[in-house]
């Protein structure tokens, strides 16, 4: 009895490591990409990975919100929406490389004559209590531009299309921002900015300049990470698939018990 106890806890710990292992090894290896479509005049897109419709119908000033794809390097191609697929053959396409543990931002910007893909990693750390933020000039036709305090300092200078700027750290609250010209002319009033502690954003401009609008995102939250995986009623797809792996491993250990405990008593 002593030597069978034994060995279901021996088992039983084999199990859970192995669950432990199936877990890390999922998530260690993935890194997360968002895509957004920021081009003026086209059309709602289809987005394929790897030859895999991945986003369906993506209209512009649309993001994705963040997909997790293993790390190494991916074909993206983007058709309009419903047009069947044939590979090389979509209105944009790259190899996009990523890697384990980062995240990153891919914009489908400029007129549809000249799309392209502009891309960038995304921040996901801040320092406890600040808030971190930089802007993105996806708008085609409009000229470089300044974001700061609406009569004061840039926060950014010189933003030029089609660029992502790096992070700046600021202290949360509200602010009033515009988006200017070098000679201090307003573009764009952003009035009432809340940007919250422990949280990274960006913020786009797009759209053609005489209807200049902006997209803002949020990278990271301390409170509610990328990080974390979608939750369902059975946790996350890793938890969920060391779950099972927990129940098979039960399951064997209660069937091995019985045959023991027969071949014992017959």
């Amino acid at each position: 009895m002593k030597k069978l106890s034994v060995s279901l806890v021996a088992m039983l710990v084999l199990f859970s490591l192995l669950a432990s292992l199936v877990m890390a090894d999922n998530h260690g290896d993935m890194a997360k990409v968002r895509v957004l479509h920021a081009s003026p005049d086209a059309p709602a897109v289809d987005v394929y990975v790897n030859g895999d419709l991945t986003l369906e119908e993506v209209p512009f000033k649309t993001d994705s919100g963040y997909l997790e794809v293993p790390a190494g390097t991916h074909d993206v191609e983007v058709f309009a929406a419903g047009t069947e697929y044939a590979a090389g053959e979509g209105v944009l396409q790259a190899d996009l490389e990523v890697e384990a543990g980062k995240a990153y931002t891919v914009a489908a910007a400029n007129l549809l004559e000249s799309i392209e893909f502009v891309v960038a990693e995304d921040s996901m750390e801040v320092t406890e209590g600040q808030a971190k933020i930089r802007v993105g000039h996806l708008s085609p036709d409009a000229p470089a531009v300044d974001v700061g305090i609406i009569g004061g300092d840039a926060l950014f200078s010189g933003a030029e299309f089609p660029s992502i700027t790096d992070y700046a750290e600021v202290d949360p609250g509200t602010y009033d921002l515009e988006i200017r010209l070098p000679d201090g002319t307003q573009v764009l009033p952003l009035e009432g900015t809340e940007l919250a502690a422990d949280t990274v954003y960006s913020v786009f401009a797009v759209n053609t300049v005489d209807s200049l609008e902006v997209i803002a995102l949020v990278d990271y939250e301390a409170a509610a990470s990328p990080d974390e995986m979608p939750t369902t009623g059975l946790g996350t797809p890793e938890q969920s698939q060391s779950m099972w792996l927990l129940i098979g491993g039960a399951l064997f250990l209660v069937a091995a018990g019985g045959l023991v405990w027969r071949k014992r008593f017959q």
